[in-house]
């Protein structure tokens, strides 16, 4: 038996499930203890009851530094500098009325009062304060501190970051006469050059205007009063000038010297379209060809494009030479590729030709940021804008304008496409480019639009219309504040 009652005693001490009498207090025991202990010293008197429980522990002050530290307050946020007392109380009481139930009883009667309170005690409405706010403004660098990072330090705005409402202005800055111009919608009978002298064809002259000096002067006129002009087109140095005529001819003039240097024939009908790449000038006419001719030779045609059944009314090489863009009357738009020099070939494969528009294409435009995007516009029965990427083939985009589209222009100032409109508007629309989106309608002409050009500043387009008038534009001005600041930023990144 008392072998038994031995291995009993044994089993007891071995067992863990009971209580250890003599073992030290466990860790959450200990915590309870100390928080009942600070709990009944914070209701003894000149005692504070919100003296932090770990202030005993952490030092007042970090080894090694003699900073002074910030006191933390309790219930409030994270500290900011530029909240002041008054903020906090605020702060505080909105962060304690979310957790508030919400009466409903008399919640349209008393808001009226409360805002009144709230005004006359805070000066502003207590439901509109917000719970974090900031306050302040950047402090300016120091005198000839230099940053690497090229961050500009300033409390002003700069004139790139003020946002101004841009004028446009619905009447045309001045008005031209153009008696006896032929309302053909076919013709291109208006040129910008870049040394700012506008040329315009009437009936079977051709006149300049110095929009510098204001001077008139008559270049030529045909000797036949049955033959017209058809088209215009400048160098781009501006000394001389090329014009398509109704005998299938090509004229190029000295302008300067008023002489006429050459006259180039190899068309079998009227030449409605003209555009110049260096020496090569090219052609487009009622037959559907289009040919180039190098005006430094005797024998001037060296290439004929056919792509076109029916008449060429558009043609524009783009700003870096490499592609022709040419329109026609049978709806199609025909890319072509440069003219290779020493080629035996005296005839060229089109690199795009897009069928899409339901009308005659005598609306083209590159754009001169972009030089793979070609705009172009058709007639009366298709009325659309549409946007192509020449490298992929793909149209971008597509805009039914609700108006026949004689002429188009990229105005680079500002980024926007500017089209001229024949029926049923017959006005001058401002697109902002690439979204297409309207910015400003310019009425004035009493006739469809023939064509418009851009000066060579850019700050100006000039219209041509059937109701004999040559209407000028001046929407593109850029703001010379503005202007000069981009500039200096320019220089400054080129320079660095």
């Amino acid at each position: 038996m008392a072998q038994f009652g031995f291995e009993n005693d044994i089993h007891s001490i071995l067992k863990l499930d009971m209580p250890i009498t003599n073992a030290p207090m466990a860790r959450w025991q200990r915590k309870a203890s100390s928080s009942n202990t600070s709990a009944l010293s914070g209701l003894s008197p000149g005692k504070s009851a919100n003296v932090s429980l770990s202030s005993s522990k952490t030092p007042s002050k970090t080894p090694g530094k003699n900073k002074k530290q910030t006191p933390s307050k309790m219930g409030g946020d994270r500290f900011i500098p530029t909240r002041n007392s008054k903020q906090m109380d605020v702060a505080s009481f909105l962060l304690t009325k979310e957790n508030e139930p919400m009466d409903t009883n008399n919640t349209a009667g008393t808001s009226e009062s409360q805002k009144a309170w709230s005004m006359s005690l805070n000066g502003y409405n207590i439901e509109d304060a917000k719970i974090l706010h900031l306050g302040g403004k950047p402090l300016n660098a120091p005198e000839g501190y230099q940053n690497n990072l090229k961050v500009l330090y300033s409390q002003g705005a700069t004139p790139a970051s003020v946002k101004k409402s841009r004028y446009i202005s619905s009447t045309p800055d001045r008005i031209l006469d153009a008696p006896e111009l032929r309302n053909d919608f076919y013709l291109n009978l208006l040129d910008w050059s870049s040394r700012n002298i506008l040329a315009v064809a009437l009936h079977n002259s051709v006149y300049l205007w110095d929009a510098t000096q204001g001077d008139i002067t008559l270049l030529m006129k045909m000797e036949r009063e049955e033959d017209y002009i058809c088209s215009l087109s400048w160098t781009k140095e501006g000394s001389y000038l090329a014009i398509g005529t109704s005998d299938c001819k090509v004229q190029l003039w000295d302008v300067e010297n008023q002489k006429r240097l050459r006259s180039m024939a190899s068309h079998t009908a009227r030449v409605g379209s003209l555009s110049w790449n260096d020496h090569v000038l090219s052609s487009g006419s009622r037959s559907g060809h289009i040919h180039h001719h190098d005006v430094r030779v005797a024998d001037h045609h060296i290439f004929t494009l056919n792509g076109h059944s029916q008449e060429v009314c558009g043609l524009k090489w783009s700003p870096d030479g490499r592609y022709l863009a040419s329109g026609g009357n049978d709806n199609l738009v025909c890319v072509w590729p440069r003219v290779q020099e020493g080629s035996a070939s005296n005839e060229s494969q089109s690199v795009r030709c897009w069928s899409e528009h339901q009308g005659a294409v005598k609306a083209l435009a590159w754009c001169p940021w972009q030089p793979n995007i070609l705009a172009s516009g058709g007639g009366t029965s298709d009325r659309h804008i549409r946007i192509w990427n020449v490298n992929s083939g793909s149209c971008i985009s597509s805009l039914d304008t609700q108006s026949q589209i004689s002429s188009l222009v990229f105005a680079p100032n500002y980024k926007e496409l500017v089209s001229a409109h024949g029926y049923a508007h017959n006005n001058v629309v401002i697109w902002k480019y690439p979204s297409l989106t309207r910015v400003a309608d310019l009425n004035g002409h009493e006739d469809r639009v023939l064509s418009l050009t851009l000066s060579p500043d850019c700050s100006t387009v000039a219209t041509v219309a059937g109701d004999e008038t040559i209407r000028l534009w001046k929407s593109f001005e850029v703001d010379p504040i503005c202007y000069s600041f981009l500039l200096t930023q320019f220089k400054a990144s080129f320079i660095s």
